[in-house]
């Protein structure tokens, strides 16, 4: 089941949705967007959201998905960042993963889910050292991360197809939060100077 061919008639209007969605945050965050230590930072977040995501690869036949390790980073990124960074490296970095790994026909989706779990991380756990924090941030954004792929999923494939894929999308969060907490805490207390660049 390729999901780039199922939606291939539909595709001009899902990628140009997406694309005003996220440009909308965009242009709303436009002044942190104008510093050139945001815009290289962001960049450098996606680019390693997007490595990550296609370093170890497992297809779910029932959606033609796949699950990845992706989520540390958006994790780490929007932990240490903020939101700011963590909504451009998570639907940037993240829908770049997919076009790179062969999954075209997830970026769309993957651009929105994984941009608001790097929103919502961002937000909780800003500027905090609190390994509680941390951890109830990366929690929301594991929330937000398998119930957003599950409703879409239950849109395009129906339930029980989409619920397939949940054991592995939580696996998929847990991960996301033990590593990126583990990283972010680690940067936070010996390289406290980092989240001042932006």
């Amino acid at each position: 089941m390729d999901l780039t061919e199922i939606l291939k008639p539909y595709g001009r209007y899902i990628i140009t949705s997406a694309v005003v969605v996220f440009m909308a945050y965009v242009w709303v965050k436009r002044d942190k967007f104008r510093s050139a230590n945001v815009m290289a930072i962001s960049a450098i977040m996606a680019a390693l959201v997007a490595v990550a995501t296609n370093f170890i690869k497992v297809p779910t036949p029932a959606t033609g998905g796949y699950i990845n390790i992706g989520d540390t980073m958006v994790m780490f990124a929007a932990m240490v960042f903020g939101p700011v960074v963590g909504v451009f490296a998570g639907g940037v970095g993240s829908a770049l993963g997919d076009i790179i790994g062969g999954y075209a026909g997830w970026a769309p989706i993957t651009l929105i889910v994984k941009g608001l779990e790097g929103l919502a991380v961002g937000y909780i756990a800003k500027r905090s050292d609190n390994v509680g924090m941390l951890v109830v941030g990366g929690t929301i954004g594991g929330i937000i991360m398998v119930s957003g792929y599950f409703l879409f999923e239950a849109y395009m494939f129906g339930v029980p197809a989409a619920a397939t894929e949940v054991p592995g999308n939580t696996v998929q969060a847990i991960t996301g939060i033990l590593v990126g907490t583990g990283l972010a805490q680690v940067i936070k207390k010996r390289y406290p100077e980092v989240e001042d660049l932006i």
